[in-house]
């Protein structure tokens, strides 16, 4: 179940609560009780060598207009 991230506008609290995608946007109150809360933007970062992008090859060679012997 996914996790998301609320304020407080009353008391500028943050926290978070897992619930269902459907209800994201139902509205909750604060762990203080209070009502006016507004979910905030989620950021999602995946890190590792597999999301890496490769290295460009020595010497070029690749797409691109000079690169791909387009010019000249």
């Amino acid at each position: 179940m996914p996790r998301y991230e609320y304020r407080c506008r009353t008391c500028g609290a943050t926290f978070e609560l897992r619930r269902p995608m459907s209800q994201a946007n139902a509205p909750t109150p604060c762990p203080q009780g209070h009502d006016d809360t507004v979910k905030l933007l989620s950021t999602v970062s995946v890190g590792g060598a597999a999301s890496a992008a490769p290295a460009p090859a020595a010497g070029g060679g690749g797409g691109g207009c000079c690169g791909g012997g387009c010019c000249g």
